[in-house]
This record gives C-alpha cells, sequence and structure tokens, in this order.
C-alpha cells in the first residue's frame, strides 16, 4: 500500500516595508526559490507594510508549512514577531519556524561580489570595506553581524573591514570610516548587508554621498540567497518530519 507523501509548504517571511522596492526584492527571491525548487510550493508572506500577511497565508495553506525567515539577523521579528503571529493564527497543520538567514559564508560571497562590482580589485590593499548592517538594540545580535566584516577579506588583499549600524548612524557610521582612514585605506567602500534597497538603505546612500565614498549594491535577489533559504527550509522541514 502505497503511503501519501507530506508536502511541506515553504512560507518566505519578509520583514515588509513602505518602499516598494522591498516588497519586490522579497518577490524575486520567492521567484528564484520555486525555480530552484520547482516542485515545493513556496508562498511569500510579509510581517508588515506589506501583503499578504503571514497570517493571512497559513490559513491558506492546506498541510504543513515551514515558516522561513527572509531576514539576515535573529532579532525581534525573528524571536518574537514571527513566533507571536504563528501562534496567533488559528490553523490545524504543524507550522515550524526555520532559522534567520544570518552570517552564511554564501551570503558574504555574494556581497562581496557586489563590491568587486564597483571596479574594486581584491588585491588592491588600499581598499577598506565598511559593512552597515540596520542593527538592533540586542549586542548580542549586532556581535554576531560583527563576523560578517572579517569574512569579507577572505581571499582578498583589501587593508581592513569594519562593521556600521545603520540605526545609530550619525555615530556608528563616522566612527567606523574613521577607523578605515586610521588604517589607511585609501579608497573607501560601503558594503550595505541587506537584502534590498530601501528607506535605510537610502539614508546610508546619502551618509555615503555626503562622505564622498562609493556604495555598493545589497544583496538582492541572487541564487546563493535562494540557496540558502531553501537550505534553511529543508533543515527545519526535516526535523519537522521526524518529530
Amino acid at each position: 500500500m502505497r503511503v501519501a507523501r507530506v508536502v511541506t509548504t515553504l512560507v518566505l517571511t519578509a520583514h515588509g516595508s513602505k518602499d516598494p522596492r522591498s516588497a519586490a526584492n522579497a518577490r524575486a527571491v520567492a521567484g528564484q526559490v520555486a525555480s530552484l525548487r520547482p516542485n515545493l510550493d513556496v508562498r511569500l508572506a510579509f510581517l508588515e507594510h506589506s501583503s499578504p500577511s503571514l497570517a493571512d497565508v497559513l490559513t491558506s495553506v492546506d498541510g504543513p508549512a515551514v515558516v522561513t525567515p527572509l531576514l539576515l539577523a535573529n532579532a525581534y521579528h525573528a524571536r518574537v514577531d514571527i513566533p507571536a503571529q504563528i501562534a496567533d493564527c488559528v490553523t490545524t497543520q504543524h507550522v515550524s519556524q526555520a532559522p534567520v538567514l544570518g552570517e552564511d559564508d554564501r551570503l558574504v560571497s555574494v556581497l562581496r561580489r557586489r563590491v568587486t562590482e564597483l571596479g574594486v580589485s581584491r588585491l588592491d590593499d588600499s581598499v577598506g570595506v565598511l559593512v552597515v548592517a540596520i542593527g538592533t538594540s540586542d549586542l548580542a545580535v549586532n556581535a554576531r553581524t560583527g563576523r560578517v566584516a572579517p569574512k569579507l577579506l577572505a581571499g582578498t588583499s583589501w587593508a581592513g573591514a569594519t562593521t556600521a549600524f545603520a540605526t545609530q548612524q550619525e555615530r556608528s557610521l563616522a566612527e567606523a570610516l574613521g577607523r578605515l582612514r586610521r588604517q589607511r585605506a585609501g579608497r573607501v567602500i560601503i558594503a550595505p548587508w541587506f537584502l534590498a534597497p530601501g528607506l535605510i538603505p537610502d539614508r546610508v546612500q546619502r551618509f555615503a554621498a555626503k562622505a564622498r565614498i562609493e556604495m555598493a549594491a545589497p544583496l538582492g535577489a541572487h541564487r546563493l540567497v535562494a540557496e540558502t533559504v531553501l537550505d534553511r527550509f529543508a533543515a527545519t522541514a526535516a526535523e519537522q518530519i521526524a518529530a
């Protein structure tokens, strides 16, 4: 007797933004995920500002689901917001939450590529890279994000890399830029640790323009972003089935 195979839905859950470019990027990532796994049911949801909401998507899913955050840091939205919305959603299916994307080496490699897309050689020892993330009030989360900068230097001769947080823009960005200057970085590049364009990246871009330094593109809907999403989903789905 053949046993029916349980199909788990991947609910890709983005933060959401008033800026339509952010939602467009999330849709592009969802499209990449679906193209890599054409037999997988991929749904896109947003925590705020954009639609459909996470609750709306979960109530439309018939069967088990893995909510897979399209988030880089394990901060408030991943630890509090998503679990609360899952708990508040009246569903009969088993819903699990995957880990955030984090400081995955694949994502760091995309960030490195974004820097080189500006015409920066990996062998240029005059280059300093300022990694800018959103930041959070949780210092432990910020410390994890701080791992991106030293990882970014792998395979390069760049003078150095340091981290700043856009939520503390006036102080953090200027101080980080000063650190790179003191390391004798003749050319400073801002590497945005953001998944998509948006209001906060625009604020960082204005800082870059004022400081007369270049800023690379965000990670975007790169294939390696989609692969990281699928890895987070697959590990959690396997745990869900084994439970």
